[in-house]
């Protein structure tokens, strides 16, 4: 199972860190990761292995969720299959 982790807000040290050592702690690995800062913005979209993550889903997202809060960022973590169901022409 796959998941695609977006990330947006005002750059800063330690959005990447932050976010990759909570995924580490639950054993998920980023298969690829993109970012970008465009003036004091930044953006990041990560596609993660879930495979032998060892907490629930939801658990996660609302984990991620809570590091953004904490770093200032907007942190969305959807299911590889609804992410490719919303963007199927």
């Amino acid at each position: 199972m796959r998941a695609v982790i977006t990330v947006i807000g005002h750059d800063d040290v330690g959005i990447i860190a932050g976010l990759s050592d909570r995924l580490g702690r639950h054993k998920v690995n980023i298969l690829e990761i993109t970012q970008s800062v465009l003036s004091e913005f930044f953006a990041m979209i990560m596609l993660v292995d879930l495979a032998r993550c060892d907490i629930e889903f939801g658990e996660l997202v609302g984990e991620l969720s809570a590091k953004g809060k904490e770093l200032g960022v907007d942190v969305h973590t959807m299911h590889e299959d609804i992410f490719n169901s919303m963007h199927r022409i």
